[in-house]
């Protein structure tokens, strides 16, 4: 999945408009302005598509923390330079407080099925034994595991996502 994949199905499953797209950066310490979020989430053969840097995606994951569940008084983690996707897993399950059998209830929303074992393995550190790389299908999942939750489908609306 690519940034801009997973910028436009957190803004599509929260239904987050542009100002609010906004205010999600300015938690996080950052601007950006409405049409920059525009070429970011537009199709990739789209005129003015440009790329979402990592740096740009963690900022947002960060003021979504910030958006979801407060102000910490540790204050804004800084943005990551480099990003994966069990770094941005991480990042959707602390915004969004699940635990472990709350992330597995998500991934079987979306039919995908997966242990315990293996869940925790994506957020261990990377230098530990038994860690493991978050692959893009776990992530697609999880997030439309989240899509069927958080937006329910209402009867005569189309799949954005």
């Amino acid at each position: 999945m690519t940034n801009n994949d997973i910028l436009r199905r957190v803004r599509y499953t929260f239904d987050l408009n542009d100002k609010k797209m906004m205010k999600i950066f300015e938690l996080a310490g950052a601007t950006t302005t409405r049409a920059t979020i525009s070429d970011w989430l537009k199709q990739e053969e789209a005129e003015g598509y440009t790329n979402c840097p990592d740096v740009q995606l963690a900022t947002f994951l960060n003021g979504f923390i910030v958006f979801k569940r407060g102000p910490s008084d540790q204050g804004v983690p800084t943005p990551e330079s480099r990003l994966n996707n069990n770094i941005i897993f991480r990042k959707l399950k602390i915004a969004l407080q699940l635990n472990s059998d709350q992330v597995l209830e998500l991934l079987l929303l979306a039919d995908f099925r997966l242990g315990k074992s293996e869940l925790s393995a994506f957020f261990r550190k990377a230098d530990h034994k038994h860690y493991r790389d978050c692959k893009d299908q776990v992530l697609r999942n999880f997030i439309f595991g989240m899509q069927q939750k958080y937006r329910p489908k209402i009867e005569g609306e189309d799949d954005e996502a």
